[in-house]
C-alpha cells in the first residue's frame, strides 16, 4: 500500500490558501509519489533479471577460461542453468550477448553452440590489432603524464615478473594488461572498447595456442615503453607495429602447423 505524505510543511501558512487549494495540491503531490514510488518498485522488479543475466555472463565466461566449453560445443542452455543455479531466461540472455561477441553462435533449430576455431579469425583479430594499437599512440604520448607512465611501468613490470611458463594463462593476462593500459592512456573510448574485446577472443577462446618468444616480447614491450618515456612516437608506432606484426607470423605459423599435424593424425 503506498504511503500518503502530508506536504503542509513545505508550504506556505495554511492561512494563504484556500482549504480546497491546499486540498488538491496535497493529492497532487501524493500522486506524484505514488507514481514515483511505483517507478522504483518496477526498478527493483527489473533490476533482478539484469544481475542475473550479469551473473549468467560471468558464469560462462569463466567456464569458457577453463575449457568447460571448448569452440565447436553443443550448448545445452537448460544444463548450464542447471550449473550456475539461475533460470534458462538470464542464461539465454547472457548467450545472446556473447553471440554479439563472437564468441558463440545460433542457428534455428540447433539453438546455441560454441563459434567454431578458426584460422580466419586469429588472423583477423591481430590484423585489427596492427591497425588499432599503433593509432592510439600519437594521443597516449600526447596524454601520458607521470601517473600515467607510472602506470605503463607497472604492467610492463608486472609483465616481466610473471612467471616465465610458455603456455601460462598469467602470463597472458599480464601481456593484455601491458597492452589494454598502454591504449587506455589515450582515452580513445571507442577504439578501447573494440581493443578489449579482441584481447578477450584471444585470451578466453585461444588462450592454449603457441605463443612467440617470450625473450623477444620481453625485449620489445621495454622497447615500446622506452619510446612512449622519450615521448618518441615514430619509434612507438614503428617498433608496437612490428611486435603485433612479429606475434602474429609467429602464431599463425604454429597454428597451421598444428591442423596440420592434426589432419595427418586422423589418417
Amino acid at each position: 500500500m503506498a504511503t500518503i505524505f502530508d506536504f503542509s510543511h513545505y508550504l506556505l501558512p495554511i492561512t494563504h490558501y484556500p482549504s480546497s487549494v491546499f486540498l488538491k495540491f496535497n493529492c497532487i503531490l501524493n500522486f506524484i509519489c505514488v507514481k514515483l514510488g511505483m517507478a522504483q518498485t518496477k526498478t527493483k522488479q527489473t533490476k533482478q533479471p539484469e544481475d542475473s543475466s550479469h551473473i549468467a555472463y560471468q558464469g560462462i565466461r569463466r567456464m569458457i577460461y577453463s575449457k568447460e566449453l571448448v569452440p565447436g560445443q553443443k550448448i545445452a542452455y537448460r544444463d548450464l542453468a542447471e550449473k550456475l543455479d539461475l533460470s534458462p531466461t538470464p542464461i539465454i540472455q547472457a548467450l545472446k550477448r556473447l553471440e554479439l561477441l563472437g564468441f558463440v553462435c545460433h542457428e534455428p533449430n540447433r539453438g546455441f553452440y560454441m563459434s567454431p576455431f578458426s584460422l580466419q579469425e586469429i588472423e583477423e583479430i591481430y590484423e585489427m590489432r596492427e591497425l588499432i594499437e599503433p593509432s592510439l599512440l600519437g594521443d597516449t604520448i600526447q596524454n601520458i603524464d607521470k601517473k600515467g607512465l607510472s602506470e605503463l611501468k607497472a604492467a610492463l613490470e608486472a609483465h616481466l615478473s610473471a612467471e616465465r611458463d610458455f603456455y601460462l594463462k598469467e602470463r597472458l593476462f599480464k601481456n593484455r594488461e601491458f597492452h589494454l593500459t598502454l591504449a587506455s592512456l589515450s582515452k580513445k573510448e571507442t577504439q578501447i572498447r573494440i581493443l578489449r574485446n579482441l584481447f578477450d577472443i584471444l585470451f578466453l577462446k585461444y588462450s592454449d595456442l603457441p605463443r612467440s618468444s617470450l625473450v623477444a616480447t620481453d625485449q620489445e614491450h621495454q622497447e615500446i615503453y622506452d619510446a612512449v618515456a622519450l615521448r618518441s612516437m615514430d619509434r612507438a608506432q614503428t617498433v608496437l607495429k612490428n611486435h603485433v606484426t612479429n606475434v602474429k607470423v609467429q602464431v599463425l605459423s604454429s597454428v597451421r602447423k598444428m591442423l596440420a599435424e592434426q589432419e595427418r593424425s586422423e589418417f
